[in-house]
């Protein structure tokens, strides 16, 4: 049996707000609290310019499924 692992870029269920730090965490592969922190920096340090892409991602990613065998 030949199975694919397809990586697609979602919100998480690991949720603080939206899931959003925690999607791009699972699709980089990344530590989810590092990717939080990390985030947290950079929305400080660039004029809070990251709460607008937080909010316009949590838009366009959508939900994690959970997907059932029947």
């Amino acid at each position: 049996m030949n199975t694919v692992m397809e990586k697609k870029l979602e919100r998480s269920n690991d949720r603080m707000l939206a899931g959003v730090c925690a999607g791009f965490a699972e699709y980089l592969g990344l530590d989810v609290t590092g990717t939080r922190i990390a985030y947290a920096a950079l929305t400080i340090f660039t004029s809070f310019a990251g709460v607008i892409f937080y909010i316009i991602a949590m838009i366009i990613m959508p939900e994690k499924t959970i997907k059932t065998i029947e």
